[in-house]
């Protein structure tokens, strides 16, 4: 046995009608239920589980979901339109022999960090 694919992310927040708005509507992802205080989106077949909670959120040190993208430029300038803001601009992090991968870093209400990846060909 091997485990290879990922189901579902879980990750705490304070609010859960603030984290929704934003996962939502600013981050544009698709919304799959609502139960109580749990809210599900579809990120391409992984569902990303947010839990209002009012325990003290720490962000994961070390945790970050990286969002793949094409054009991570305009999709950046896009966000920053919806008041995201970004730690830097999108940027190379190396050159691969078929693509480049570009990142670019922002964080969540509660300060979980968040990136767009884009494998430039």
């Amino acid at each position: 046995m091997a485990l290879s694919k990922v189901g579902q992310i879980a990750m705490a927040v304070s609010d859960a009608d603030e984290a929704e708005r934003f996962y939502g509507e600013v981050l544009g992802l698709h919304k799959l239920y609502r139960f109580g205080e749990l809210v599900f989106f579809d990120c391409d077949g992984v569902r990303l589980m947010l839990e209002g909670t009012t325990r003290q959120i720490y962000p994961g040190q070390g945790t970050c979901i990286y969002f793949s993208v094409k054009d991570i430029e305009a999709v950046t300038d896009k966000l920053k339109a919806k008041s995201v803001r970004f730690d830097g601009t999108p940027h190379l992090v190396t050159k691969m022999s078929d693509h480049e991968l570009w990142m670019a870093f922002f964080r969540d209400p509660d300060g979980h960090l968040l990136a767009l990846i884009e494998e430039k060909r």
